[in-house]
């Protein structure tokens, strides 16, 4: 199957029921008033956030969703009956977007969140709700109204505390299976991650945060080469990034030229994210490397980024340094939730960033996205968005 973590799908709510036109007639009963009913409210759209699911290649398949009309009303005073609501089922950590317009309507970042999307129409009233002592036998109705329609846009994005930042091979995911239970694919050569893994890192009981691994970036990233940016965007929700370096890299590239590399491709993607988010520096590998030559390794990085902030040296796969690490990124953690619950000027610019990250990210993503169409266009007269899903072979 597909991991796709993008979707643009049509919605629209019921059409509210026609108010009846009618009049009461019974034998023995003698000019009867006005008894039509009211019609009923069409149904609503709403988008729930839901557990069970982790991609949005469903909406690749159906794209309409259309809510029921409600129904008209009827004589004796009886009202239609209104249509039930249409819920959508998405991934936790969706973020909808009206298409035509460029609103962003919600974030379902809970289980069980509702967010509607689409209106339903109002019931029409029927000739009852205009008798009146000099219009006894009223005919005026009201038709039901028509319900909302939209498009919409689904951007998921994974939810963790922790993201993970670095090239091909840096040992990002060797990092997550060290320190949590997850269990991405590991093996002696690039690329072996495809699309984001998640894992939750325990560190003491009740203490625990979740940490993103995302596909490397390589050199050109911004331009389309390798897996492209496009899974850059998972890590707009992470309150830490953890760039991780390769201290022994597999080719000829040095530590600092790695470094260097994947803080360029951040940056192009989104100069907020490169400058606003926390990021630690994690030199991994370091068991790898002669011991004396490897705080000249370590300093070169540090110099070549011009670095000031926290630095680790760790070995991901012997275990060396990430139990301090992880206790200080979960006393990292608490401090910034406590600060943004007490404070509402930290959680408004917090929230901001967000957006300004979002936003920088979805215009970068669509100059590629068109660079890449125009380009295939001219040689693929087949070409489809879809070709550059990534496929998944889940195997059991």
């Amino acid at each position: 199957m597909k991991f796709v973590d993008e979707a643009t799908i049509y919605v629209r709510a019921g059409k509210g029921g026609n108010g009846a036109l009618s009049f009461w007639r019974e034998k023995f009963v003698a000019k009867g008033g006005p008894d039509g009913g009211d019609g009923g409210d069409g149904g609503s759209v709403f988008l729930v956030a839901d557990e069970s699911l982790n991609t949005l290649i469903d909406f690749r398949f159906t794209k309409k969703y259309i809510a029921e009309n409600g129904q008209g009303g009827m004589g004796r005073d009886m009202t239609g009956s209104k249509a039930p609501d249409l819920e959508i089922k998405v991934p936790v950590g969706t973020t909808v977007i009206d298409e035509d317009t460029g609103e962003t309507l919600g974030d379902l970042v809970a289980v069980g969140e509702r967010l509607k999307v689409a209106q339903g129409g109002h019931k029409g009233l029927g000739n009852t709700r205009f008798k009146s002592s000099t219009n006894r036998a009223p005919r005026q109705t009201t038709k039901g109204t028509v319900g909302e329609e939209r498009n919409l846009k689904l951007e998921m994005k994974v939810l963790a505390d922790v993201g993970l930042l670095g090239l091909p091979n840096a040992g990002k995911s060797t990092f997550i299976r060290s320190v949590s239970s997850a269990k991405p694919k590991v093996a002696d050569y690039p690329f072996t991650t495809l699309v984001p893994n998640l894992g939750v890192v325990k560190v003491k009981k009740h203490q625990s945060f979740v940490i993103a691994d995302i596909p490397g970036i390589i050199e050109g990233a911004a331009e389309g080469a390798g897996l492209g940016i496009r899974f850059l965007k998972h890590l707009v929700r992470n309150r830490i990034l953890l760039h991780i370096v390769d201290m022994a890299p597999w080719d000829e590239t040095t530590p600092a030229e790695a470094a260097v590399i994947a803080v360029n491709e951040l940056r192009e993607f989104s100069p907020t994210l490169a400058e606003k988010r926390d990021r630690w520096l994690v030199l991994n590998k370091l068991d790898m490397v002669p011991e004396d030559e490897r705080e000249a390794r370590c300093q070169s990085v540090i110099d070549a980024l011009g670095w000031e902030g926290k630095t680790y040296r760790i070995s991901a796969i012997s275990g060396e340094g990430t139990e301090v690490l992880c206790l200080d990124l979960m006393t990292a953690l608490d401090e910034k939730r406590e600060l943004l619950l007490e404070d509402p000027d930290a959680a408004a610019e917090e929230r901001a960033i967000r957006d300004l990250i979002d936003e920088e990210g979805r215009e970068r993503i669509r100059e590629l996205r068109a660079s890449r169409r125009k380009s295939a266009q001219d040689d693929d007269d087949d070409f489809d968005d879809d070709d550059y899903d990534v496929d998944v072979e889940y195997v059991r």
